[in-house]
Parts: structure tokens; C-alpha cells; sequence
């Protein structure tokens, strides 16, 4: 099952061309190619594009052609960006390049004074064009529907000259302070904009980043993110202003903002040759070229300081045009922006950069209107990497930051970064001796006696709501021969994240994911639509062959299980079956504590398939999220479904306010394709007396592995009642008692306790310390008079004395408790 963010690729699945099909559920006599579906043990959810061929390409790609009436599909990636990265991906030989660009620390080189003189040429150039721009009246249109024409002064909206930030002062001023960025859609473009003559056409030359993909857009959503000083160029359908508070992608755009801000400062202070600075998913980096030097840990508060100045000089972001002989000329002292100009930007074309201040950088954008947004700012750490991530290349400096809009986020920021230390999964993992990793057997955990407690508890868990809610458990084969592969599409592109291996002369695999021997399940006889919906969930183990330096813990692993289910089902039963996964993930994430948020995500550009049938997908998706969660309680993620269907990314938030993706729900119409799987209808009718089974992915933990971190993380090692490893331990105030000690133990045990007595020479409140510190729910007193009563004394983990009860009822108590999940 399916990750985003980023610990791994979640949901492969061949890209087919089967959705041209205008009736999908009607059988088609032959399999078309497909979309792989690739599953993450991370579960935070990537998807890795499978290109369709330029046949595809051409029979599916509507005419670009710029006019009014119809905005070009390619234009809707103005104003995207990648959200995290390495570098750019140059298909190239690489050597060496930086030499002698950088030689020594230089405070406020020359280079800076050069390049704004020529930035200076270069905006006159653009201004005598802008000039040339006749403004027209223009309409702008709320979310609510609310129609705007007029600027709070009562002058009209005009293109060329009214921006996002005007029609939000137009509404109030807090609006227009408040807001990160713009997301708008132009019901058209005025007649004398072009989007290449703006450098706004094409992929952006800083997106396809190492290790990522492309981008994907939806083709049916044509919002873009858009400065907010940025002038609009169109009547606006729909204008959505954009806070950092809940917004992801506000966020991404103060952090890219911040990135430019962190990048100024260290060409202020060092002279550092810049290379790529994208944000992430919490923060953001830029790498540089310092030669032989590196920066230090004593550089940071330098850094944070120039930074600082910076703010507060509330400098501007100004977006400029630029041809690629312009840009050559303005970044001639910096081999790498070079590099990325002359191998990605098409000879006579255009592009764009931002400046603000003495900083100058080749950037789509968007950004925040000036640098006196960002309140507050760290510098967070600092490691070395490599040019484009190959180490045959240019050693880089990297510099990772974090920053707000209000000084007291940071501070919370900073205070959940030390419990996040305090609580690392791997710290508690060893000292509670939970979980090991040997070198004989990289990325494979050896689960201790108390860790396999809490795995098996997980597991069990998951299991008695599949007994509840009509899933089938099944097992199938750790390892197939690899045509299963090559039919479901993962074996040219997954193949090398599977271990492959000779049997009698044929190949074989074990399995990274379970989806299609589930498939083969399912076409194991014929099925009829009463059949309908079939439950399957798996817990079989699963192989992956991470990278060597990949592997982190046990969020990172190459042996793993998830909670796997895949629901084969009608297409009238979408509906039903995605809300009764919706009510499963919250009664479980209920128990763990962890609020969480739903994303549709829709239609990519590049999805094969009829649109009809898409929106039919998402409209069955909408539905059940709005009478699981009610309307207005989830948001949309244009364009960043899968190929192979729409999807609902929830993002849980731990303890310590965390995002993780780990349960997940995705609509599939490929791979039935793929295995032409089919079912009898109730129709007589010829060709309709079979028809294909939608099928849904969804899993509620994810990895179970890396689910256990989560936990451990999130309760900081203090597991709850019902899955702690060490949940009694019982104390005597004198060996006299050990005795009485080993019956109380023995009733517990028998109730199905995880039960210990500390008969040790240690003093008795080092005892009960001991207990507490190694985190037993309860310490269990025994002295002269609960021995004489059949009773204990209890106490629990945090030193709260709860007094005298007997031991049969304290086994019920607690028996009740593990049965509410306590």
C-alpha cells in the first residue's frame, strides 16, 4: 500500500492508457498498459511518474495554444514548486565545476554590487515593454462567489496594474497583511499577455530535482500560486488568499521565501557560490559552493544575526523577466546556475528570477511581498552533499533553517525539537530493549521479547476490527516468480527495489507489496457481483531493498509488514466502502490520540483516461469524506492524485505536532485491468453480463515497523495499558512476601498480564524507581496487610498512589481497561 513526503515512494502502479475507455466497469477484450502502483513501508506518500509514450502524449495533449477563452493546460503550473529536493536533474556528463569560483571567505563580495547593475539593465529592458501593456477593467471573484470590481480607493480592477494584495486590502487591510500568497484562476488571459514572453511557460527550470519526478498537474484545475504584489493578467474565476497558519502551501512559500533570505545572508557574509535552495517539509536548505572550506557550527549565529538584518529591512521580493543571454550574463561568476541555464533553459526562450536585496536567484516563485515577514529564524544544521548528489561531483556546503511569522511558533518549534531528541525511537528502542539491528542483517529489525509485545499487540489490534467490520485475513507467498511482476508492471520500474534471485533458472522476487497476489487471489474463480465487496487484508511480510544509507531506524527498514487490505468492490459500492475506511482510520487514530486532516487529491495532467470517469472517481470520494467528516471539514489537492486514480491523503499530527502519512486510501482502476479481473453482473444483456471490480487500497498503520516509531515517539516511550510490554510489576516491602508475591503474579499472568516481581536485594523505593523508570504502567505494593487481605497496593507510573483493592477486582478493572484500549 501507498507516502508526502517524503521517507520513501508510496503507490507505483504501470501507467495504462485502459481509462480512454469511455465505460471503464464494461469489460474490455484486451489488458492495456498501466500505472504502477508502488507501496511505502515509510507510507508517506511520493509518486513516481511512469511517462506515458509520445503516441500517448499526442493523442491525449489538447491544443496549447494561447487564447482567450481557454487558458492553456501548461500554463497552470505558473507559480508551482517542488516542496523538496537535492538538486537539479541534468541527463549529462558531470565533472567538476565549481574550481576557483570560490577561493576565501569574503564579506559582501563584488560579485553582488556586478550583478545588480545588471539586474538594473535588464529591469529597464522589461519596464519599456511593460509599458506597452494596456490596462482593462477586470472582474475578480471570492471563494463565497462574491464579485469584486473595485480597489478600496473605488478605482476599478485592472489588469497590468491591480494585484492580489489591492483586492485584499479592498476587503481589509488584516486580510492583506496576513495573507503568504495568492492561489487564482483566470477565467482567461487579457489579450496582450503571453505566458513565454513572461517566463511563465514550460516546467520550471529549479523543479525537476534529484530524486524527484516532474510535478504533475491537474488538467482540470487551472489554479496557480501568485504573488501577492504580482500585477493580475485576467478576469479571476476564483482568488484565494493563503495563510501560513493553515495552509500547506503558504507554508512551502514563507520557507521558500526564507530560503532566499538564508541565501542572501550567506553570500553577505562568506561570498558563497549558491547553488539550489528549494523548501521542505518543515523548513527548508541551500546548498553553496565554498571550495576547500565548509561552514561551521560557530557560523550560525552569524548567520541568524545577518538574517535577521535582513528582515528587518523589509526588503522586496521583485520577480524579473529575464532571457537565457540575459541570465548567462548576470550569473557568469557562478558555474552551477550556469550549468542549470545552459542544459535547461531552450536557447531564445525566457525565464525568471527574484531579488531581494543583493540577492539574486534564479526562481519560479512565487514569494512573500518582503523579507520583514519572516519574524522569526534558525539555522538548524549544516552537513556536506554533493553537486546534483553524486559524489564524482563538487563537494557542497548544505545549510538547513527554519523560520515563522511570529517569534513565539519558533519557540514552540524549538521546544518540540528537544522532545523529539528526548523522544527518538531509536534511543527508547535501545534503552528499553525493545528492538536491535545487526550488521549481518541490515534494515531488519530483531524484535526483543518487550518489543515483539508491542508489535504483536499492534497487530492483534488491527486484527479484531477486521473480525468487526468484514475483512478476510489471507496469506500469500513470500516470494513469486518475477512474470507476476512484469504483469502488474513493477519490473521495469521497481525492479531495482527488489530482491531478485535465481530459482532452477528462472527469477524470481520476494514481494514488496501485496496488491497483486491479492489480485490473483480474487481471480482464483468466478466471481459475482453478491461476491461483492471482497475484504482482503495481509499481513505478510514484505521485502524491500533500500539503500544501505537510506536506512534510519525503523522508519527506514528493508523487511517490514503493513496492515494491508485491498476491497474489491462495484462501482456503486465506492462510496460506501471508502467511508467505512474513513470511520476505520478514525476509530483507530481515536485511540492513539492523534488528530489527523483528509485531502482529496484529484486528477493529474498527465492521468490516462476518460475525465468522465475520473470525475465520477472523485465526486464518489467527495461524498464520503463529506458525510464522514462534513462539507468544508477537508480540503482539495488539485492534481496530485496518482495515475491510476484519486486518493485521500490523511495526515495525522502527533504529541508533538508532526505530520506523518501513514494511513491512506486510494481508488485503483488499473490493475483489474491489468489482470483482466472481472465479475458476473445481474444483466442479461449481451456485453454487459460481466464487468471489472474497482479497487481500493487502504491501510490504517501503514508499516507496522514504522507505525511502532511513531507511537513510541508520540507517547515518549509510555505505552498505554493495552499494548505496554511492561505492564505490572509488583513490589515487596520484604522478602517474607516474595511468596504471596509469586501467587499475585500467577493470577495476572494467567488473566493475560505482562506481569513481573522484583524480588531483588534493592531497598524498596529503589524498586519502586526502578518500576516506574522502566515504565510499568503499575507497581503492585505487597506488605503484611495485603497479603492478609488477598489484595495489593497500587500505584501507578507517574507515582500516584491509588490505595488498596483486591487482586480479583483489579483483574477485572484492568481487563476492562485493556478491552476500551486504556
Amino acid at each position: 500500500m501507498d507516502d508526502s513526503s517524503r521517507a520513501f515512494l508510496t503507490g507505483i502502479l504501470t501507467v495504462a492508457a485502459l481509462l480512454i475507455l469511455p465505460a471503464y466497469f464494461a469489460l474490455a477484450s484486451e489488458a492495456p498498459k498501466q500505472v504502477v502502483k508502488e507501496e511505502s513501508n515509510s507510507a508517506e506518500s511520493k509518486e513516481r511518474s511512469l511517462k506515458p509514450t509520445a503516441a500517448e502524449t499526442d493523442k491525449k495533449t489538447p491544443n496549447t495554444s494561447n487564447n482567450n477563452n481557454r487558458m492553456p493546460e501548461e500554463q497552470a503550473t505558473q507559480g508551482r514548486r517542488a516542496t523538496e529536493a537535492q538538486g537539479p536533474s541534468m541527463d549529462m556528463n558531470q565533472q567538476l565545476i565549481g574550481g576557483d569560483s570560490f577561493v576565501q571567505r569574503t564579506k559582501n563580495p563584488e560579485f553582488l554590487k556586478t550583478r545588480n547593475e545588471i539586474v538594473e539593465k535588464i529591469k529597464a529592458r522589461r519596464a519599456e515593454e511593460f509599458s506597452k501593456k494596456v490596462p482593462v477593467d477586470i472582474k475578480v471573484t471570492m471563494p463565497d462567489g462574491n464579485v469584486l470590481e473595485k480597489c478600496k480607493d473605488g478605482t476599478p480592477f485592472q489588469a497590468w496594474k491591480t494585484s492580489p494584495y489591492d483586492v485584499a486590502v479592498a476587503i481589509s487591510q488584516g486580510l492583506a497583511d496576513s495573507s503568504v500568497v495568492a492561489r487564482v484562476t483566470y477565467e482567461k488571459y487579457v489579450d496582450d499577455y503571453d505566458p513565454v514572453q513572461d517566463g511563465s511557460a514550460g516546467a520550471d527550470i529549479m523543479e525537476l530535482e534529484e530524486g524527484q519526478e516532474e510535478e504533475e498537474e491537474s488538467s482540470s484545475d487551472k489554479s496557480m500560486l501568485w504573488d501577492m504584489t504580482r500585477p493580475l493578467v485576467g478576469p479571476v474565476e476564483k482568488l484565494e488568499f493563503l495563510k501560513f497558519a493553515n495552509d500547506p502551501e503558504a507554508k512551502t512559500v514563507f520557507w521558500h521565501s526564507s530560503s532566499h533570505i538564508m541565501g542572501e545572508a550567506l553570500e553577505r557574509l562568506f561570498g558563497n557560490k549558491l547553488t539550489v535552495g528549494p523548501p521542505l517539509a518543515n523548513g527548508f536548505f541551500y546548498d553553496s559552493y565554498m571550495g576547500k572550506d565548509n561552514l561551521r557550527e560557530d557560523d550560525y549565529k552569524a548567520v541568524e544575526q545577518e538574517v535577521g538584518k535582513i528582515a528587518k529591512q523589509k526588503q522586496k521580493f521583485e520577480r524579473v523577466v529575464i532571457t537565457k543571454d540575459e541570465a548567462l550574463e548576470l550569473f557568469a561568476d557562478n558555474p552551477f546556475k550556469v550549468q542549470i541555464l545552459t542544459t535547461k533553459v531552450p536557447d531564445g526562450s525566457r525565464t525568471t528570477i527574484y531579488r531581494c536585496g543583493d540577492l539574486i536567484d534564479l526562481c519560479r516563485g512565487p514569494h512573500i511581498s518582503h523579507t520583514g515577514k519572516v519574524k522569526a529564524f534558525a539555522a538548524t544544521q549544516i552537513s556536506a552533499t554533493n553537486w546534483l548528489g553524486d559524489t564524482d561531483n563538487d563537494s557542497l556546503q548544505r545549510i538547513y533553517g527554519i523560520s515563522f511569522p511570529d517569534k513565539k511558533q519558533l519557540k514552540v518549534w524549538k521546544e518540540n525539537m528537544e522532545k523529539a531528541k528526548e523522544r527518538d525511537h531509536r534511543r527508547i528502542m535501545a534503552k528499553q530493549e525493545l528492538v536491535f539491528f545487526h550488521e549481518l542483517s541490515p534494515g531488519s529489525a530483531f524484535w526483543l521479547p518487550h518489543g515483539n509485545r508491542i508489535y504483536q499487540k499492534l497487530i492483534e489490534f488491527i486484527r479484531k476490527q477486521y473480525w468487526d467490520r468484514g475483512y478476510d485475513e489471507v496469506t500469500t507467498p513470500n516470494m513469486f516468480n518475477l512474470d507476476l511482476w512484469h504483469k502488474s508492471g513493477h519490473a521495469m520500474h521497481y525492479k531495482e527495489n527488489m530482491f531478485c534471485f535465481d530459482v532452477e533458472g528462472q527469477e524470481f522476487a520476494m514481494k514488496p507489496m501485496n496488491c497483486p497476489g491479492h489480485c490473483l487471489m480474487f481471480d482464483s474463480r468466478i466471481r459475482s457481483y453478491r461476491d461483492l465487496p471482497l475484504r482482503l487484508a495481509d499481513f505478510g511480510v514484505l521485502h524491500r531493498n533500500e539503500l544501505s544509507g537510506a536506512l534510519t531506524g525503523l522508519t527506514r527498514v528493508r523487511r517490514f509488514a503493513q496492515d494491508d487490505a485491498h476491497l474489491f468492490c462495484r462501482e456503486d459500492q465506492i462510496t460506501q466502502e471508502v467511508k467505512a475506511a474513513l470511520e476505520f482510520m478514525k476509530f483507530v487514530y481515536d485511540i492513539f490520540g492523534m488528530t489527523y486532516k483528509l485531502e482529496l487529491s484529484t486528477r493529474p495532467k498527465k492521468a490516462l483516461g476518460d475525465k468522465e470517469l475520473w470525475d465520477k472517481a472523485e465526486a464518489s470520494l467527495a461524498l464520503a469524506m463529506d458525510d464522514f467528516a462534513g462539507k468544508g471539514n477537508w480540503r482539495v489537492n488539485p492534481g496530485d492524485g496518482a495515475f491510476y486514480g484519486p486518493k485521500i491523503d490523511i495526515k495525522v499530527m502527533d504529541a508533538m505536532d508532526r505530520v506523518h502519512q501513514c494511513a491512506t486510501i486510494q481508488l485503483d482502476f488499473q490493475l483489474p485491468i491489468r489482470f483482466d479481473l472481472k465479475y458476473t453482473t445481474d444483466s442479461k444483456e449481451e456485453g454487459k453480463q460481466f464487468a471489472r471490480p474497482v479497487m481500493v487500497h487502504r491501510a490504517m498503520l501503514g508499516s507496522v515497523e514504522r507505525m511502532f516509531a511513531v507511537l513510541c515517539e508520540h507517547w515518549g516511550g509510555k505505552w498505554p495499558l493495552w499494548c505496554s510490554p511492561r505492564q505490572l510489576m509488583i513490589v515487596p516491602v520484604h522478602n517474607r512476601f516474595n511468596d504471596y508475591c509469586e501467587t499475585v503474579r500467577a493470577k495476572f499472568h494467567q488473566a493475560g498480564f505482562y506481569v513481573d516481581v522484583d524480588t531483588s536485594k534493592n531497598t524498596f523505593q529503589k524498586k519502586v524507581r526502578n518500576a516506574q523508570l522502566a515504565q510499568y504502567n503499575y507497581q503492585l505494593v505487597v506488605g503484611e496487610t495485603e497479603q492478609t487481605n488477598e489484595s495489593v497496593n497500587v500505584r501507578n507510573r507517574d507515582n500516584k498512589v491509588e490505595g488498596e483493592i483486591k487482586v480479583d477486582e483489579l483483574v477485572a478493572k484492568l481487563k476492562t481497561a485493556l478491552e476500551e484500549y486504556k
